[in-house]
């Protein structure tokens, strides 16, 4: 066997619209529905699916709570235009920026919180340095 990829993970969190909200309006993630009116996030060629933590739709995690996800999201863009943006939609940055690494090489970071208090963590690529999101 040999893994090549995430196609999509879940999140469980108390609002699905709230949750649509924040990640559309403040992180620009586009929204699709799909299946009998479930919701997931795109990312690329990547997805979010979004479970309602009063009725997680089976099969599911062992322990499906909000606010236990801690994700990285990869940012195409200028760190300083996104704290401004952030700012803009009264998103407080928690921590950052911060160099990190992520799976290709250095990154540097902002984290924020989503509604359902989940950390998540946006990493910028240097794309001098040839490690580039796009």
């Amino acid at each position: 066997m040999r893994i090549t990829g995430i196609d999509h993970l879940v999140l469980t969190v108390f609002s699905i619209e709230a949750t649509i909200d924040f990640y559309s309006r403040v992180l620009g993630l586009d929204v699709v529905t799909f299946g009998t009116g479930r919701t997931a996030l795109l990312l690329g060629d990547q997805k979010i699916n979004l479970h309602e933590a009063s009725a997680p739709i089976r099969p599911h995690a062992a322990r499906p709570v909000p606010g236990s996800a801690d994700l990285c999201l990869i940012v195409v863009g200028e760190v300083d235009a996104v704290v401004a943006r952030l700012a803009e939609e009264n998103t407080s940055v928690e921590f950052g920026p911060v160099d990190r690494t992520g799976a290709r090489g250095p990154i540097r970071s902002l984290y924020v919180r989503d509604p359902d208090q989940n950390l998540i963590e946006l990493a910028f690529y240097d794309t001098a340095r040839g490690c580039g999101a796009d």
